[in-house]
């Protein structure tokens, strides 16, 4: 099965047998005896949470960074730097299209070597008006503009401008991006170190101390970034996350280019690359700059789109995963954050359901606990120790449980989404996050 050919057909049959699945594991402990009715969580706990907490141990600040001295900005050096194309889709982003330009032409790259994109994908707003100025006043900023039902989504809007730009490497940003002005030079070398095929920047929140949700929100994207890199350090896999991709553009090329059967082209891609045997690196500092959402309800409409485009990914590549030499490492990492993270919402909430019909405590409560448990320490490492960009939230007991229980929202949105997905028929449309510019 070729990557080409992956459209993600069969979605709805495959969340149903999905859901069926988590179903019988979450009634099942219901079905033996009291004596022994823990025993499935509690070897669950053993083997998921102990892979879990060795990941995290294994994470060191070291891993994937540059040190001092390996920047080398001088005429050697500047001569064999790559050629990179910055890339920005937006849509209806007049309240911070202005700022991301001038953040974009503030990058410290020969200018020769580098080229900035905005793709306007059918903006409603005054985003095409402020285009239209910024382009007049800044004739090294590149406009390309496509119709609003074009298709495809932010992958379509992407792959649009692939046609017109020839960089040897990309860097994708989200409208809302803020970045610093040496981005690139230590983001291409430590690409070029590493042999990545793709790095990721760790994504900050630039409104952490807005209110609680933001704070929790930046604590999270510290905690993803501590166990992107102990799954490296494990000889598992990192993703991509959207906002801050640095991508090699031939290896993009070799997996087909953007995924335009899919809500989240970061995920989607960090699979084709993992397949066609490209690698993803993670960089901590410096960060990209993002904007948090602030209202519960944008953060269940956000939170939906990535569940939704994490489940699509496996429904569509699983038989490639098991089948095209990925090594057993690999697959075990895999197939234990596949179960950590869209398994154990759904089992849980089946669990508990059925515990309250029968009046009966939740037998799947130590896996929980475990899993909670090595998320919390996951976030009291991402918060403690240097790090450049937003001062992180203190990574002190109150905030660290806060965290915990703000992270129980997945146990709602991936029974919520798998069971919606198993009903409607598959909607490819961006539902992109608002921006206020903060």
């Amino acid at each position: 099965m070729a990557l080409a050919k992956i459209r993600g057909d069969n979605r709805r049959s495959k969340s149903v047998l999905f859901l069926i699945c988590c179903g019988f594991a979450g009634v099942f402990p219901h079905l033996i005896e009291p004596a022994r009715n823990l025993f499935p969580a509690i070897t669950l706990a053993f083997l998921l949470g102990g892979y879990g907490l060795s990941v995290v141990l294994r994470d060191r600040r070291e891993n994937y960074q540059l040190k001092n001295g390996e920047i080398l900005i001088d005429e050697k050096h500047l001569e064999t730097l790559p050629t990179v194309d910055v890339l920005v889709a937006a849509r209806d982003e007049e309240n911070v299209i202005e700022r991301l330009v001038d953040r974009l032409l503030s990058i410290e790259y020969p200018q020769e070597k580098i080229s900035i994109w905005i793709i306007d994908d059918g903006s409603q707003d005054r985003t095409p008006i402020l285009l239209n100025k910024l382009s007049e006043k800044f004739p090294s900023l590149h406009i390309h503009t496509r119709k609003r039902f074009s298709g495809g989504g932010k992958s379509g809007a992407l792959n649009s401008v692939l046609k017109v730009v020839n960089g040897e490497w990309l860097f994708v940003l989200d409208a809302d991006a803020q970045v610093q002005t040496d981005i690139l030079y230590r983001g291409i070398t430590l690409a070029l170190k590493g042999g990545w095929s793709a790095i990721q920047l760790r994504k900050a929140v630039v409104n952490c101390k807005q209110n609680k949700l933001a704070s929790f929100q930046a604590m999270e994207m510290a905690m993803d970034a501590v166990i992107q890199r102990g799954r490296l350090s494990s000889g598992g896999i990192a993703e991509l996350r959207g906002n801050g991709q640095l991508i090699n553009r031939k290896k993009l090329d070799s997996c087909g280019g953007f995924n335009e059967q899919t809500i989240t082209d970061d995920l989607d891609l960090s699979f084709r690359l993992l397949l066609t045997r490209g690698s993803i690196g993670i960089m901590w500092d410096p960060p990209v700059q993002e904007e948090a959402v602030t209202s519960i309800s944008a953060l269940f409409r956000q939170r939906q789109r990535w569940a939704e485009g994490g489940l699509q990914r496996f429904f569509d590549y699983w038989p490639l995963l098991l089948s095209q030499g990925l090594n057993n490492r690999k697959k075990l990492d895999l197939a234990c954050f596949f179960l950590l993270q869209y398994a154990l919402p759904i089992v849980s909430f089946i669990d508990v359901i059925i515990s309250i019909i029968i009046g009966n405590m939740p037998l799947y409560w130590p896996l929980s606990i475990s899993a909670f448990s090595v998320s919390g320490l996951a976030y009291w490492k991402g918060c403690n120790g240097i790090s450049e960009g937003p001062e992180l939230p203190s990574g002190n007991i109150i905030n660290i449980l806060g965290s915990v229980i703000y992270l129980s929202h997945w146990f709602f949105v991936i029974p919520y989404v798998a069971f919606k997905m198993s009903i409607y028929p598959k909607k490819l449309v961006w539902v992109k996050t608002n921006h206020i510019g903060i």
